[in-house]
């Protein structure tokens, strides 16, 4: 069968959607649109390699949204953005999606590929349930819409159909999908069932009627995770992945950061994941000293592969020393940055037990997180 490579095609300026950036990384759903769909793609286990086609001078706006990916710089458009992701590939099979369309489920991208077996070209098509008519300043004669359909993405192909496709496309001409390009070299493109979620967001309103949808379809849970770590001479203090000054750090599993371990806990919890020692067990040599930010990426990974959205994690610290007074800003940020969220949903307290019990006598540190994420309706 070979590989299977995805395009996610996201080079436009999106002027029509009336945001400060360009649409494809304005927030959505609790995230970046483009995160959506890339998060879809990335984790279907049929899918080898996801490579984002952005506009040239995007690369900031691409890292702050998705990290560090495989990216290609894209053309003045969008066949041309196609043209460099196809050279940009070495799969035998390539899935072009539009970042416009972010509600993209692993059941559409099971059909895509089922009927690509048979298929040199696939996409998902809705029926058309309105009336159609020709219109100006009137009203003009009706248009039959039977044999109609609304044509989505993404769109799958053999990579050497759709790169001859390409190859052999007049230069002076525009086409509106990857699909004309493939039945105009006499190819035929089978279509499956689209879905409504994966209308095109274009306009402002869209992304209104678009976070009505998905929160309809979400779930909240709310989950907590609690941590203990002694401290220790010699250790460095890490907490919530800033570096602390103390005459003492914590010592236990990795660099022992018992704010993220706390807030990990609290994230696998809700989609009962178990806890951080089931994922990165602490008899594993290669964990020890590990960042502990990592195990926080990989929860948020966990959240992000069920189209699950991060609201909000809730931290208490508990220790009599050193004061996190003056260090509570820095540790917000941090972590904000680990879950590629706002600073705004990470709130960060600290308490002490009134010198009672081993916090209180300066034996350890505690910390105690509550997490709070949506999760589609079918996962939760």
């Amino acid at each position: 069968m070979g590989k299977t490579a995805a395009l996610i095609v996201a080079a436009g300026r999106g002027v029509r959607a009336g945001s400060a950036v360009p649409k494809q990384f304005a927030r959505l759903a609790g995230k970046p649109m483009i995160a959506h769909s890339y998060a879809a793609l990335s984790s279907h286990p049929a899918i080898d390699d996801v490579l984002v086609v952005i506009g040239e001078g995007q690369e900031t706006a691409l890292a702050d949204a998705l990290g560090e990916v495989a990216f290609a710089v894209g053309g003045a458009t969008r066949r041309e953005s196609v043209a460099n992701g196809l050279a940009a590939i070495g799969a035998d099979r390539v899935l072009i999606h539009d970042a416009a369309r972010p509600f993209l489920s692993h059941a559409v991208i099971d059909a895509l590929l089922a009927a690509l077996d048979s298929h040199e070209g696939v996409l998902p098509a809705l029926p058309v349930a309105d009336t159609l008519a020709r219109g100006g300043e009137a009203l003009g004669e009706t248009v039959p819409r039977e044999g109609l359909v609304r044509v989505q993405t993404p769109q799958a192909f053999h990579t050497a159909t759709i790169r001859e496709a390409h190859r052999m496309w007049p230069a002076d001409r525009e086409a509106t999908d990857d699909a004309q390009m493939v039945r105009a070299l006499g190819r035929e493109v089978a279509l499956v069932p689209g879905d409504i979620a994966l209308e095109k967001i274009t306009h402002p309103a869209d992304f209104a009627a678009a976070e009505a949808r998905h929160a309809a379809a979400m779930q909240v849970r709310t989950a907590q995770g609690f941590d203990v770590h002694r401290f220790a001479k010699g250790e460095e203090l890490w907490l919530g992945g800033v570096r602390i000054p103390h005459d003492k750090g914590l010592s236990g599993h990795s660099d022992a950061d018992v704010v993220l371990h706390a807030i990990t806990d609290a994230v696998l919890g809700t989609i009962g994941a178990g806890d951080i020692g089931m994922h990165f067990p602490p008899s594993d040599p290669q964990w020890g000293g590990a960042a502990s930010a990592r195990f926080l990426e990989h929860a948020a990974g966990l959240i992000g592969a069920q189209g699950g959205i991060i609201d909000f994690i809730d931290l208490t610290i508990i220790c009599e020393a050193p004061k996190i007074g003056p260090h509570r800003d820095s540790i917000r940020a941090s972590i904000a940055a680990i879950l590629r969220l706002p600073v705004t949903r990470i709130s960060v307290k600290a308490t002490t037990t009134e010198r009672l019990g081993f916090t209180g006598r300066g034996e350890g540190m505690a910390a105690q997180a509550i997490a709070t994420v949506r999760l589609p309706a079918d996962n939760a």
